[in-house]
Parts: structure tokens; C-alpha cells; sequence
């Protein structure tokens, strides 16, 4: 697959273009007809990716396991980009000639990060969470019907019952095995991660089952049936031959990691990024001492240390019937503070939030913003899923979070996932329209992590003591995720250390610091630092503009400008903000 797009669209795939009924600029269908060319690649080497983003044609294709595809995609993106230069050439308009940049850049992208994985890596495939994923898009509620329907083609073609096609378990077994024959030297993935998709399979399984199920969707069962035999079988596999052949040391090689850390939009040294978060984690951690002295003098609490206060706090949680109507009266009360201070322009229609199933649990342990599809899209808004633990270990146990089930986290996560943070991030630009190569192929997980932490921030000042702390204590962690991301994968403390210290001074549960953990070690190393490195990009950017408009700068016209602009990454959004909202503002 397309690693940087593939995984643009796993993440959080936090990406939207406009609405088929919103009224396109001749500029951006000029500049959607170039992203033409790199949609129909994605098309090509992962259907599943493109149906989701909302291409059309795609529904009922799949993956192409057959052969190694990474000369065929090598090439592939060689003469895209060689076009695209081509075209940049004759092109006269500024915007375009942007978004073509942009454009040369992902395919470019691409290609390092997929010749870095050729050289040092065996492909490991997680057949069940593809799988997963694939029915849980095409499921998907907000999927119109008929487009759900297809996912039975998909299946029968995945269980290699339909003609001409081979069940992929056995087509993914076999490019694993060609590899690991072809170059003896090649490493295999970190054994800490095949151990926690051996055990998150009979959960993924199950969920994949029950969505089948409660859907309305018709003659799954004959499929599904030889899938779960398939899949059994080929979990076995995984355990039996590349368990054993699976790498002890979790860290990546240098270059790999380097990559990662670019690709995730962090443009500074691992050395410089752990520097700085040092720094701001030194200075949280003295707000959060004063902020818990207040709260523990008003609570007549006998320890004031803020580690203290978040564990007297974090007793506080909510009944079960409560938590989703305690999350909604807090999104009611977060929008009228929104309103009352004019820190942005809010939509008129309500925000949808959920809790996960187990199996979203397994897939993504942490709460996250599901998004809607991303081209084409008729009016569907993204969902704030709540999450509520680890899944059950081999054993039965299961590391449940009361991270986000207690009174005073409910403020501060709310205003990330939902509003003002990613939920309007999404709407904005589905209700406004941009580009297809600034909402997909410039994405950049520090600008869209950024906004998010950004309108934390925002709404900190307007919560009440419990809440700011708990404000205080998330972007702590967002700063103790950028130096211990870099730290863990460059050998400087071991995972078990990153867990303890998650625990003991950022004040995190046991299942919320293991997933954190893993989340640095092998589920996407390098991402969790964008945070932190987001916001603070971002908060460079509105300083100098507040620095040259002074009396002039206006909060909710700043904060209504970097919405519009998509998911633009900092180098491109400080540029757009110091040429063109800077100018307008001070326009007499």
C-alpha cells in the first residue's frame, strides 16, 4: 500500500474535502483534477483506503496480494510526479502551483518511506485488522445502504470464494515468506506488537461478526464462515513461524524512525524535540502544583501535590448511565462558553458522541474522532468515540481506563475531540470546502494534533478549577509523549520505564499508560509527538500575528482563518496567515 496516504487515512484519517452539493472554486476543481492522478494510485495499490476516503468505483476491491508491489508502485509514482512537474511548469496560478508542490511532495514521501521499508523489513500483514477496518467503514452508519451492500463481494473475495481470487490469508503468507526467503538479513516486526494482535484477534473476530450481524446487510454468513477458519489459521501461523522469528529490540532503525517522525510533520532532530518538551514539562508540572493547591485549599484536601489531587479527583467517576449525558451537558456548556467569548464561529447543528465497542477498543485503545468519508461527502460529520479500556489478555483481565470517566476530564476532552477541537476541525472544511491536496495530501498529523491541543487551550481559561487541571495534566502528557517517543525508540529509557513514568508523575491509569506505551513502541512511533510539536508551531504562528496586528488581532477571525484553510502543515499555514489574514486585518 501507499504507506503515507494508508496511513494518513488510518490515523485518524482527520480529512475532509467538500461537500458533493458545496460550490467549488474554479481553482480548487482545477487543483482536484491534479489529485486526480494520485487518488487513482491509492485506488490502485489499496482500493480498500480509497472506497473509504470516498472514491468512487472502489467498493468492492481489494487489496492485490498476488505479486510484490513495490517496483510497480515505484514506478508509478515516478511518472506521477514527473507529470506533475510538468504541469507545474505551465501553470500560472498561485494556489494551484501550491497544491501541485504539495501533491510532488506526498508522492515523493511516499517513495522514501516505502523504499526504507523494502530495506529493512519482511512485510508483516494483520490480515484480521484489515479485515476489521474494511467492515467497519463500509458498516458505517452514515454509509449510505446500497454502498454498505458491497462489503459482501469484499468478503467473498477475501475468503477467495468469488472467481479468480485466492483467500488472502494464504496470498498474505506468501509475500511474508518470499521476503524472508529473498534476504535472510531483513527484520521482522517487534514481538511485543505480534503479541498484542495474537491477543486482540478472538475480539477483532467477534467484532467483525457482530457488525456483519446488526447490519442489514444479506448473504455475509457463507463468507464470513470460511474467513473465521482462514483467519484462525492464519493467527496460528503468525504464532507458530514469525513469533519466534519476531525482532526482542522495539527500536527502529535510525533512518526508519527519522522518517516517521517526518512523515508525522516534525521538521527538528529527536535531540531537539526531547529538549524542548523537557523543558515545557518542567514548567506544566509547576501549573499544575499551583492549580491543585487552589483546588485542594477550596476541597479542604490534605495533600496539595498535584499527583495527589488527579488521584482524589479521578475517584470521582461517573456512573455508567451517566457518562454519555454528562458528556453531552459538557459539550452544551463548553459551546456557550464558545459563544460568550467569541473564541470561534460554531456550527448550529449538534455534535455526536459514542462510546466504543470492544473491538474499536482493541483497534484504537485511546478516544478518537471517527471520521466521515472524505470525498463526496453529502453532509456526513465525524463522531467523537469514547473508549473504555484494553481489551481482555490472554487470561481474561482487562486494563480498564478511569482516565476519562471521572467529572473533571470530561471538560478538556470534549473540547479536543469534539468542539472547538477536532469534530468543528472536520466540519469547517466539509462545510466550507478545500482543496483535495490541502485536506488529503497535505496532511500533516502536527497541524491537525495541533488545532486539537490548540482549543484545549482555548477553553481552559472558562473551566472550572478541577477541569483546568485536568487541562494541565493532558498537555502534560502531550509533552512527556514528545520526549519519551524519542526517547524509548532512541534506547534511552525502556518501555517499562515510559510505563512507570506515565503513571507516577503524569497521573494515567494503568491501561491508559500501556496503551501510551505501546503506542510509542510499535502501534505508530514517532506520531504521539505531534502534539505537542503542533501546538507549539501553531502557537508561534498566532503570536507573530498578534505581534503585528497588536490592537487589531481578533481571536475568533484568527481562529475561523486557520480552520479555513484545511490541513495545511505549519511551514504553509504561518506563511498563509502572515500574508493573507495579517494583511486583510490591518487593511484600514
Amino acid at each position: 500500500m501507499l504507506k503515507f496516504l494508508a496511513a494518513t487515512i488510518a490515523l485518524s484519517a482527520l480529512l475532509l474535502t467538500p461537500r458533493a452539493d458545496a460550490a467549488e472554486l474554479p481553482w480548487v476543481a482545477r487543483s482536484n483534477e491534479n489529485a486526480g492522478l494520485l487518488l487513482q494510485l491509492l485506488a490502485k495499490y489499496s482500493p480498500e483506503s480509497a472506497s473509504q476516503l470516498g472514491v468512487d468505483g472502489f467498493d468492492e476491491a481489494i487489496v492485490d496480494l498476488t505479486r510484490d508491489q513495490y517496483e510497480l508502485q515505484k514506478a508509478d509514482l515516478a511518472k506521477a510526479i514527473a507529470e506533475y512537474r510538468l504541469r507545474l511548469a505551465a501553470e500560472t496560478d498561485p494556489q494551484v502551483r501550491q497544491d501541485l508542490q504539495i501533491l510532488i511532495g506526498a508522492a515523493q514521501d511516499t517513495m522514501s518511506s516505502n523504499d526504507l521499508n523494502q530495506h529493512y523489513f519482511f512485510p508483516y500483514i494483520d490480515v484480521t485488522a484489515l479485515i476489521f477496518g474494511t467492515v467497519q467503514q463500509t458498516l458505517d452508519p452514515r454509509i449510505p445502504p446500497a454502498r454498505q451492500q458491497t462489503i459482501v463481494a469484499r468478503l467473498q473475495k477475501y475468503a477467495g470464494l468469488a472467481k479468480g481470487y485466492q483467500p488472502i490469508a494464504d496470498l498474505a503468507r506468501q509475500r511474508t515468506l518470499e521476503r524472508m526467503q529473498a534476504d535472510a538479513t531483513l527484520l521482522g516486526p517487534y514481538r511485543g506488537e505480534v503479541e498484542q494482535k495474537l491477543n486482540d484477534f478472538p475480539t477483532l473476530l467477534a467484532g467483525i461478526k457482530d457488525l456483519l450481524a446488526r447490519s442489514k446487510v444479506k448473504g455475509w454468513q457463507a463468507s464470513y464462515a470460511k474467513l473465521e477458519r482462514q483467519l484462525t489459521d492464519y493467527n496460528a501461523w503468525l504464532k507458530d513461524t514469525i513469533l519466534p522469528k519476531a525482532r526482542t529490540d522495539h527500536r527502529l532503525p535510525p533512518a526508519v524512525y527519522a522518517d516517521n517522525l517526518h512523515q508525522f510533520g516534525v521538521d527538528i532532530p529527536p535531540e531537539e524535540l526531547i529538549a524542548k518538551a523537557l523543558t515545557s514539562f518542567a514548567e506544566i508540572r509547576n501549573q499544575m502544583n499551583i492549580t491543585a493547591g487552589l483546588i485542594a485549599k477550596q476541597r479542604d484536601f490534605a495533600d496539595a501535590d498535584y499527583r495527589a489531587v488527579l488521584r482524589r479527583l479521578k475517584q470521582e467517576q461517573i456512573p455508567a448511565e451517566r457518562v454519555m449525558p454528562l458528556y453531552r451537558e459538557r459539550l452544551g456548556l463548553i459551546e456557550a462558553a464558545v459563544r460568550e467569548h467569541h473564541l470561534v464561529t460554531l456550527p448550529g447543528r449538534a455534535a455526536s458522541i459514542r462510546l466504543a465497542t470492544q473491538a474499536e477498543n482493541a483497534q484504537q485503545p485511546a478516544p478518537h474522532m471517527s471520521p466521515p468519508r472524505l470525498i463526496g461527502n453529502t453532509g456526513e460529520y465525524g463522531e467523537f468515540v469514547l473508549t473504555t479500556g484494553m481489551p481482555p489478555d490472554a487470561s481474561g483481565k482487562q486494563l480498564v481506563f478511569d482516565d476519562f470517566s471521572h467529572q473533571a476530564a470530561t471538560w478538556t476532552l470534549t473540547a479536543h475531540e469534539a468542539r472547538p477541537g477536532h469534530e468543528l476541525q472536520f466540519a469547517k472544511m466539509i462545510e466550507a470546502g478545500v482543496s483535495t491536496a490541502r485536506a488529503v495530501f497535505a496532511f500533516n498529523s502536527v497541524n491537525v494534533e495541533g488545532w486539537a491541543l490548540y482549543a484545549e487551550a482555548e477553553m481552559q481559561p472558562y473551566e472550572p478549577l478541577d477541569g483546568q487541571l485536568f487541562a494541565l495534566q493532558a498537555r502534560a502528557q502531550r509533552a512527556a509523549r514528545a520526549f519519551l517517543d524519542p526517547m524509548v525508540n532512541l534506547g534511552q529509557v525502556t518501555p517499562e520505564d515510559v510505563k512507570s513514568f506515565l503513571m507516577d508523575e503524569v497521573g494515567l491509569s494503568a491501561g491508559m499508560a500501556t496503551q501510551e506505551m505501546q503506542r510509542y513502541v510499535f502501534r505508530m512511533p514517532g506520531q504521539a509527538t505531534s502534539y505537542f510539536y503542533g501546538y507549539q508551531r501553531l502557537m508561534e504562528t498566532r503570536e507573530a500575528a498578534e505581534l503585528a496586528l497588536r490592537g487589531k488581532f481578533d481571536r475568533m477571525a484568527f481562529n475561523d482563518f486557520v480552520l479555513a484553510q484545511g490541513l495545511l502543515p505549519p511551514k504553509l499555514l504561518r506563511k498563509s496567515v502572515m500574508e493573507e489574514f495579517v494583511p486583510a486585518r490591518k487593511a484600514p
